[in-house]
């Protein structure tokens, strides 16, 4: 009786024991990212290539670049995606941030706006309020409607800082990811707004900025002026686990600069 006690319990122990080896085994075999909406496409692509290659799961949580940061900083996520630079003190808290890739922020209206063309003073003045109807700029004669992000947005950030507009934007509406921008534009002849490059599809229309159409070649050049870096942000007080910092060396090579390229984005490798 005894024997078969102590058999069941053995067994039992072994069970739980090779349970919590699978277990560990399985998040060993998933890196975690969090953050930036913007980086869909990018390490949408790198994560498939990635466990393609290595047979190791890449998930992503598109929450925005600053719930991206925090997220990192409380050891909730492997990397953290950011579409803009760390502030100071951001850093100060532990956190390091490596460019992945570059991206242009398009300013991007409906496809029957007549506009062609936009100066980066002009685009200020819309979105400050002092140019408010289309005809101001020989289009028709709507009121401009303005579409941005919602604070804590890499995109925003990066927009408001290049077109030195902080805190001063007259937004109608604050979006919470970039895919939700491009469809209320596309659906709203009157709107504009901005979104990453590599998100942009034909259902609205991407202007010129002071001439310069938003490309890959002219956001690698810096001709295109308004654009921002994409980066993997982690913290420098802890290792990353075998299997993301795997992940970390893939997207940061030269192997991955094709996939980069292909998910409209600009890679530095």
């Amino acid at each position: 009786m005894k024997k078969g006690i102590c058999w069941m319990l053995a067994t039992v122990m072994a069970l739980t024991a090779l349970a919590g080896c699978h277990k560990e085994e399985q998040e060993k075999q998933t890196v975690s990212t969090d953050g930036s909406t913007s980086m869909q496409s990018v390490i949408g692509a790198l994560g498939e290539a990635f466990e393609q290659r290595e047979g190791v799961t890449v998930t992503y949580n598109p929450t925005g670049s600053g719930a991206g940061i925090t997220a990192v900083s409380e050891g909730r996520c492997s990397i953290g995606l950011s579409s803009r630079n760390l502030k100071e003190e951001e850093k100060a808290q532990g956190l390091q941030g490596t460019v992945l890739a570059l991206d242009g922020i398009a300013i991007i209206v409906h496809p029957d706006n007549p506009i062609q063309d936009l100066s980066l003073e002009t685009l200020a003045e819309i979105y400050t309020g002092k140019i408010t109807n289309w005809k101001e700029l020989n289009g028709s004669d709507e009121a401009i409607v303005l579409i941005g992000r919602e604070g804590g947005s890499g995109t925003r950030d990066g927009f408001e800082s290049i077109t030195g507009t902080e805190d001063q934007c007259q937004y109608r509406q604050e979006l919470t990811s970039t895919g939700d921008v491009i469809t209320t534009v596309a659906g709203n002849p009157a709107a504009i707004g901005y979104a990453s490059l590599a998100a942009v599809k034909d259902t609205v229309k991407a202007l010129p900025i002071d001439g310069v159409a938003p490309s890959e070649q002219t956001v690698r050049s810096g001709e295109y002026a308004v654009q921002r870096p994409f980066l993997l942000v982690t913290r420098t007080d802890t290792a990353l686990s075998e299997s993301a910092q795997a992940f970390f060396d893939f997207a940061t090579s030269k192997d991955a600069a094709e996939i980069i390229s292909k998910a409209g984005a600009v890679p530095v490798a």
